[in-house]
């Protein structure tokens, strides 16, 4: 509990008030959406909260409202007026059950310390909880003698755990797995793999945030573009990028990167991506979206557990929610130098803390009959969420070891954390051009590409009547497609092209690497004719069950769905080379998820995350979704993840991705 405002939150968090009336919308922080604290005025006449520009400005370099470039530098503190405006607001006090004063904001933390009988009683309570002779008449633990050794799967998805009075979540992960024969490389259970290449340990971390967008028009899109999906090796919904002057840009606090967990209290962190599109392009004047959001880095240090197995205890411990939502007041990392997820701390006033059985540094074995040993923080909070009333834990506990911090001093590190490139496997694979790179299996997943050709008699002067995007000199370098089939023209007539057929060529002339207006050139010349044979490319969805393809489009351009660019033949692949570059000592800054797997057989490697502040993040070409195709020209066609990630470590300050790169969904 905060003893400057009496509230809980981060510590690096801004102060929670109860303001006695609404505030003027003059003096809101237009990044965090609360009155404004320690005001920072912006050279183009923005003034927003200290904390939050701070934040806001380490990863970006602009203003978060007009998008003007800007440097944390230029801002200056505001004026003795607004500030003096600000301190005056009038507060409740937080403890309403024992005092019901009100006062300025600037007094309130007096009244804390000084004369609130609620924050005195409060005080007494956690004094009596830390003291050590009461706690040792608690239950005493339960010993067993083995834990099993299996490495489960774990459900994927869901959201840290917040404080009870926090709008974000901190969850610290280690970036290092045992086995691996260099930290830089985290592998999930799902086989999702962190690119990091540095030789200390980091932690990563990440919140949720619930956010609340308003439209003026209840039909407007959004204005993001979105990956993944269940049916697809990402797994979650990811947002690969945010256009310039929409409603998501102007709000400001959804970022590339970002995974949506739910829209409007429906969790879709497990939907297909169709309906994930469905639902966020739902027309309505209030958006809630809840999202998991990388932060970056942290570089802290912390000492080695060197205890050893011996003496451990497995602790049973059940907490009651009062309601579905209640938080916990739990915060979860992932080791580097053991598997699973430990607690790294438990917040003050929370219902853990209040319960006292679980302690900092205990390892979580499973949650609810859900083995966790080889889990995730977020896959512990998906289950946690998802919970009605009890949360049944089983701990292991190594007495009288406390964790200090969520990572390792390199110095310490054991034989997971050898050398860059002492005994990785070094593969002898064939170069390949770039215009050889093929799968081996087309990646079709949901969609199957049917090929047609369509010979039409018509009038010289009748025009085909439809429009078309793409072609290669569009930013995604994508293939010809037809966007409408209007009723003027003799394919309408005809009926067997449709709005997202792939144009492959007319009349013998190839389509296929034209840019735009090339395209648009050859389709009018060959139009003239008597005759037009035209060969297109269309994509149907094998799942008759999926919400069609022309998703509700009303007040939304047309686009291909992300997932029917996946459906498209190698052939029809544009490559691009993206060259990344980085210091000793920092991270390559991506997840990568796919790959091949015995159940599954070949997948491609997609790119799940981009973490802020790394070397992937700066260079601003590589994006959530897009395909890697090969490694400094090494292709990745068949390999599995675990021998990806050695080819990716050899690679010290200077790495060629060959990706190909699909639009994501348009919401």
């Amino acid at each position: 509990l905060c003893c400057e405002c009496g509230q809980f939150h981060l510590v690096l968090d801004n102060h929670l008030y109860n303001f006695q009336d609404e505030v003027d919308d003059e003096l809101i922080c237009h990044i965090c959406l609360q009155p404004l604290l320690q005001p920072m005025d912006t050279p183009c006449g923005h003034t927003y909260c200290f904390k939050c520009l701070e934040n806001f400005m380490q990863e970006y370099n602009f203003c978060p409202m007009d998008r003007k470039k800007l440097s944390f530098q230029q801002c200056h503190k505001s004026s003795l007026l607004v500030r003096n405006l600000l301190d005056k607001l009038i507060v409740l006090c937080p403890f309403k059950a024992e005092c019901q004063q009100t006062m300025q904001r600037c007094e309130l933390e007096a009244h804390l310390q000084n004369r609130c009988p609620g924050f005195k009683r409060y005080k007494s309570e956690m004094q009596q909880k830390k003291n050590p002779i009461s706690k040792a008449k608690e239950d005493p633990p339960t010993k067993v003698e083995t834990i099993m050794p299996k490495d489960p799967e774990v459900p994927s998805g869901g959201s840290p755990l917040v404080a009870e009075s926090s709008a974000a979540a901190v969850v610290s992960l280690g970036t290092a797995e045992p086995g691996l024969v260099n930290p830089a490389f985290e592998e999930t259970e799902e086989g999702e793999s962190l690119i990091q290449k540095c030789n200390y340990r980091t932690s990563l971390v990440a919140e949720t945030n619930t956010i609340e967008i308003h439209r003026d028009d209840p039909e407007e899109e959004l204005g993001m573009r979105i990956v993944g999906g269940k049916d697809t090796p990402l797994g979650n919904i990811v947002v690969q990028e945010v256009l310039r002057d929409s409603v998501i840009a102007a709000d400001g606090r959804i970022a590339p990167g970002d995974h949506i967990l739910e829209v409007n209290g429906v969790n879709i962190s497990s939907v297909t991506h169709c309906q994930a599109v469905s639902f966020l392009r739902h027309p309505g004047p209030v958006l809630h979206l809840m999202v998991l959001q990388e932060k970056g880095f942290s570089n802290k240090t912390a000492q080695q557990d060197s205890a050893s197995a011996t003496n451990r205890e497995v602790i049973h411990v059940t907490l009651i929610k009062r309601d579905r939502s209640e938080p916990l007041g739990i915060k979860l990392i992932r080791k580097t130098d053991e598997a699973g997820i430990f607690i790294l701390d438990l917040l003050e006033g929370g219902l853990a803390a209040k319960n006292g059985k679980l302690s900092r540094n205990d390892r979580v074995l499973s949650i609810n009959g859900q083995d966790l040993r080889q889990g995730t923080p977020e896959a512990a909070a998906q289950i946690i969420q998802t919970s009605d009333s009890r949360v049944n834990f089983v701990v292991l506990r190594q007495p009288g070891v406390q964790l200090s911090d969520p990572v390792e001093d390199g110095s310490t590190s054991n034989s997971s954390s050898s050398s860059s490139n002492g005994g990785s496997p070094v593969y002898h694979r064939r170069r390949l051009d770039q215009n050889h790179y093929r799968r081996k299996s087309n990646y079709q997943k949901g969609y199957l590409s049917h090929e047609k050709t369509v010979a039409i008699k018509k009038e010289p002067k009748e025009s085909l009547g439809i429009t078309i995007g793409g072609g290669r000199d569009n930013k995604n370098r994508l293939p010809i497609y037809v966007t409408s089939v209007q009723p003027i023209g003799c394919l309408f007539r005809d009926g067997r092209i449709k709005r997202g057929d792939v144009l492959l060529s007319i009349n013998g002339i190839d389509l296929t690497h034209l840019n735009y207006y090339e395209a648009v050139s050859a389709l009018k010349s060959n139009a003239a004719s008597h005759s037009v044979v035209l060969k297109a490319l269309e994509i149907l969805p094998l799942n008759s069950t999926e919400p069609s393809l022309e998703i509700k489009e009303q007040g939304f351009g047309w686009s291909p769905l992300w997932i029917t660019w996946l459906g498209l033949p190698s052939y029809l692949h544009c490559c691009q080379d993206i060259v990344l570059s980085k210091g000793n000592l920092e991270s390559w800054g991506f997840s990568i998820v796919g790959g091949f797997e015995e159940s599954k057989g070949n997948q491609p490697f997609f790119i799940k995350t981009i973490v802020p502040g790394t070397a992937a993040f700066r260079d601003r070409k590589l994006k959530c979704g897009d395909e890697i195709v090969a490694v400094n020209g090494v292709p990745a066609i068949g390999m599995s993840n675990s021998e990806l990630i050695p080819m990716l470590k050899e690679q010290r300050n200077k790495v060629t991705l060959t990706v190909v790169s699909w639009p994501g969904s348009l919401v």
